[in-house]
Formats: C-alpha cells, structure tokens, sequence
C-alpha cells in the first residue's frame, strides 16, 4: 500500500513539473500571419495565465479588463492559431520582453504579404474554453512550411536541468550513505539493546516471583 503511494507520489509531481516545463519553455510554430489587431480583454480567473497589468506601462491598473494585441496565423493544413502579444517584463516567465509594439508592427507587415512564412516563437497554450492564448515572444521568416526547426533552446535548458536532478540525487545517495544510514542502523542497534535488556530483565522478573512462587507452595503443602 504504502509503495502505491509513494509511486502515486512521484507521478503527480512528475506531472506537474513537466506541465510546468510545456507551458514555460518557449515553442515555434511555422505560420502565415493573417490578421493583426486588439482587443479589450476580460480577465477573471485565468489571470494568472496572462502578464501583471502594468507591465511595459509604467502605471498600476486594477480594472478586470485590458486592450491586449493579437495575432492570428494559419498553419499549411489550413488550421488556425491565435496569440496574444504582451510584455513579459521581470516577471514570470523570464523572456524579459519588452517590445509587443515592435512584434506587433513586425506581425501587421507579415500580413500584408500572406504568402510569407513565419516561425512564431511563444509559451503558453491555447484554451479556448478558458480564453488563454499563447503569448508570442518572436517572429522570424523562414523559407517554407517544411523548415526543420531544432529546439537548441530547450535541448540546453533541459539537459542543464537533468544534470542538476542528477548531481542532487548522487549528493543525497552520498549524504544518506554516510550520515543517514549509519544513524539509523545505530538506532536499530539500540533499540536493538534497549530490548535486550528488557527481555533479561522480564526473565529474572519471572525468575525471582517463580523462585517466591515455589517457596509458597512449600509452606502451602506444609499445611
């Protein structure tokens, strides 16, 4: 029971750090860019996958609703994509973007020429349900549809990131070696002792009140 738990455990946590990781690291989509503009934009309960208000504007908002800039794109299959443009700024996720009205301008002139491809760099998912789109960081022309593009970006950040979970799990191997185990197995041992002499004691216990035992009996025959 208890090894179900711990691998339950493990699977949430794995779970969670790699929806992390999906939603955080960037991604590229090859599209042609059709359609430029803004929005005011509601937000509730999705804010958190949305910039802090006054990011790249220099003053604090606290109205539920924003003019936000988006994008839409068309992929060669003839499906549909949006994202949104906004500042990163310091915040989370650290792409430090601070140029939405520069990608913005670089999106309208994409569109004005609808047969040019674009790799269009973003984090986040698109869930229409809840109204999230991806947040694009990055466009940049590529020769077709077919351009193979390789992750360098997130090959690095997630080899990095397997090298520390490996160095932290040999340090702790080596700590539990040297310092956990052996505390443990003095533990043992003296419960081990503790034990011992609590057995020797209850066997002369049992010994003595026998050896009294048998004397009554003695005086108990006797009359």
């Amino acid at each position: 029971m208890w090894t179900k738990i711990k691998w339950g455990i493990r699977i949430v946590l794995i779970l969670i750090v790699g929806l992390f990781l999906h939603y955080t690291l960037p991604q590229r989509d090859v599209v042609q860019i059709i359609n430029t503009y803004n929005r005011v934009t509601q937000i509730g309960g999705n804010w958190m996958f949305y910039s802090i208000e006054d990011t790249g504007t220099g003053a604090e908002t606290t109205t539920s609703s924003r003019d936000i800039r988006f994008i839409d794109g068309v992929y060669e299959g003839g499906g549909t994509i949006t994202y949104r443009n906004e500042d990163t700024g310091w915040f989370w996720p650290p792409y430090f973007k601070w140029d939405s009205s520069t990608l913005q301008a670089e999106a309208t002139n994409a569109a004005r020429n609808n047969t040019e491809w674009v790799a269009v760099t973003h984090y986040g998912w698109r869930l229409p349900i809840f109204s999230i789109f991806p947040n694009a960081v990055a466009i940049t022309p590529v020769e077709g549809p077919d351009v193979r593009l390789i992750p360098w970006v997130n090959i690095i950040i997630l080899s990095v990131l397997a090298f520390l979970i490996f160095m932290i799990r040999k340090m702790w191997l080596q700590f539990r070696e040297r310092m956990v185990d052996p505390a443990l197995a003095d533990v043992g041992e003296t419960f081990d002792a503790a034990g011992a002499r609590v057995e020797a004691v209850q066997k002369e216990a049992r010994g003595f009140f026998g050896r009294i035992g048998a004397w009554l009996n003695t005086w108990r025959a006797k009359k």
